[in-house]
């Protein structure tokens, strides 16, 4: 056995005897000694800082007067260049809080920054010990941990995305086992992160959101209160206090992805007032300043909020929405773009608001209803409005027949030429665009469907959701947003976006038209497909230029 080995097995043999009288003590803080021996020991040898690594944090709580010194001994143990003496130190460093819960917050900012380790067998140590901790005193421990969720002025990016990756992948789906008592802790959750909100990117967002749902307290059963409680954390992030600018394409994100995070807590009876106020106050008014790529999302995400609003909101919001029917609902048959999908999403909401209140389409539209309230306008004569919005409902109709056909006949050209592709590409190729078209066909038929009954003195203005927004039903996420027919190509066509298509009607063959109808429909997307979960929506408050390659909205 060579020197230093006998000398190692020395000071193992050394350390086990401190530990048996410490053992063996009925007054531990008696044995000073013991335990100052323990700590010398943890400053020699590879195996002796090992077995110091687990006796320091035993006996820590008897010897106050000395806790210092064997923290520091410890913690040298931690920054050791041997992998095995760093991770049996990590492995001790919960048992320090077992009998002194004081120093829990302590002991997890330690942990946290060691996160940042590149040796998986340390780092698993790491999450060990942290797990330990969340388990001893849930409430300390996770209080600790969400210090370095959020974002403060001396806050490590790389450490608090460790951070928030652990609390994914390790707090959250052991959540049941970790956050009890259950409401208790719940609630301390829901308050810790929403401490933590202050500058988050999208995708971080959405973590803490997901989290937040699958509480208990926000559960199926919870009451109308926390649904609102989850809408005004969603208000927050959609800056519904600002000025609205609409160049600043973040903002317009981060609004149409907390409209959509937001949508099942309207449905559950939350709000939705102030949200609505904007899009009709900021949004609305400068719809056609828009990014041609974001006035699609805007539209779904209005008619999708229709159903849940008030009479009141219905109300203040139903002129907005028929003044943009009127925009994209041609007034003749010639030189006008028709946008099948806008006109679905307007249409939609059109019949939910008005269904609230049906005697506001008196000064709107010319319906003489009678609803016996003050606000009928029954006296007056509209009958203009009424010719002017009939004759636009009778060519949507008209443009949308014509369409259908175009798209049927396309249909059967896809299934052909399926039967003739080759190659894997040539199929993929030709099942998006069957499926464009099918998408297609559904938002035309959702239009006959839904300005057919406006064809009536009265109209019975739907009021349910049995009828499927088109959109919803797509199989696939698809690549474009918009689907423009029946007009001149408008200048920004060549933007990128490639979603509007001219269909001059009269302009060329059906064979001409049938291929411009299928590239118009090509590019239907599933709500926010593809954008609507990692959009443009960086760090917010910018100043310290936050959010850099760390996936935004």
């Amino acid at each position: 056995m060579s020197e230093n080995q006998s000398e190692e097995v020395q000071q193992i043999e050394k350390l086990y005897e401190f530990s048996e009288r410490l053992n063996a003590s009925k007054d531990k803080s008696q044995n000073v000694e013991d335990y100052e021996g323990i700590i010398k020991m943890s400053k020699t040898s590879m195996k002796a800082k090992q077995l110091a690594s687990q006796l320091i944090p035993r006996y820590f709580k008897f010897f106050p007067s000395l806790s210092t010194e064997a923290f520091d001994a410890h913690m040298d143990c931690i920054d050791d260049g041997d992998l095995g003496v760093r991770v049996q130190a990590i492995r001790g460093l919960p048992l320090f809080c077992k009998d002194t819960p004081d120093i829990i917050s302590k002991i997890v900012d330690v942990l946290v920054q060691l996160l940042n380790t590149e040796e998986p067998v340390e780092r698993d140590a790491v999450h060990k010990a942290l797990m330990s901790l969340l388990r001893q005193d849930p409430k300390a421990s996770s209080t600790a941990l969400f210090t370095h969720a959020g974002v403060t002025p001396t806050t490590d990016d790389q450490i608090r995305e460790k951070v928030l990756n652990f609390i994914r992948d390790k707090v959250i789906p052991l959540k049941g086992e970790l956050l009890k008592p259950q409401e208790e802790m719940e609630r301390h959750i829901t308050d810790l992160i929403k401490q933590s909100l202050e500058d988050v990117t999208g995708g971080e967002f959405k973590m803490f959101m997901d989290f937040l749902t699958s509480l208990s307290i926000f559960g199926g059963k919870a009451p109308q209160e926390r649904m609102q409680e989850l809408v005004e954390i969603i208000e927050g992030q959609a800056d519904l206090n600002a000025q609205f600018e609409f160049s600043d394409t973040d903002h317009i994100d981060r609004l149409i992805s907390c409209l959509q995070l937001a949508l099942p807590f309207f449905a559950r009876g939350a709000p939705s007032s102030r949200f609505l106020n904007y899009l009709n106050k900021h949004i609305i008014p400068v719809f056609d300043k828009l990014p041609e790529e974001r006035k699609l999302d805007l539209l779904k995400a209005l008619a999708d909020i229709s159903p849940y609003t008030t009479a009141q909101e219905a109300r203040q919001l139903l002129p907005s929405i028929v003044q943009l029917l009127k925009v994209y609902m041609p007034a003749r048959k010639t030189g006008e773009e028709m946008n099948f999908t806008y006109v679905e999403c307007l249409l939609y909401a059109f019949h939910h608001l008005a269904h609230k209140v049906p005697n506001a389409t008196n000064s709107l539209c010319g319906y003489k209803i009678v609803t016996g309230q003050p606000s009928d306008r029954l006296g007056e004569d509209f009958s203009e409005l009424n010719k002017d919005f009939t004759e636009r409902l009778t060519i949507v109709e008209d443009l949308t027949k014509a369409t259908m056909k175009k798209l049927t006949q396309g249909m059967n050209e896809h299934n052909k030429a399926m039967s003739a592709a080759k190659t894997d590409e040539e199929k993929a190729s030709i099942k998006t665009k069957r499926q464009n078209t099918t998408t297609g066909l559904r938002t035309c038929n959702n239009i006959l469907a839904m300005t057919k009954p406006l064809h009536a003195k009265v109209p019975p203005f739907i009021g349910d959701t049995n009828l499927n927004l088109s959109w919803k039903e797509a199989t696939k996420p698809l690549a474009s947003a918009t689907t423009t027919i029946g007009g001149k190509r408008p200048a920004n066509s060549n933007n990128g976006s490639g979603n509007n298509v001219a269909a001059k009607k009269g302009r060329s063959s059906g064979a001409m038209q049938s291929q411009l109808v299928n590239k118009a429909f090509e590019g239907i997307s599933s709500y926010g497909a593809g954008r609507g979960g990692n959009r443009g929506w960086g760090r917010r408050g910018g100043g310290r230029g936050r959010g850099q390659g760390r996936g935004h909205w």
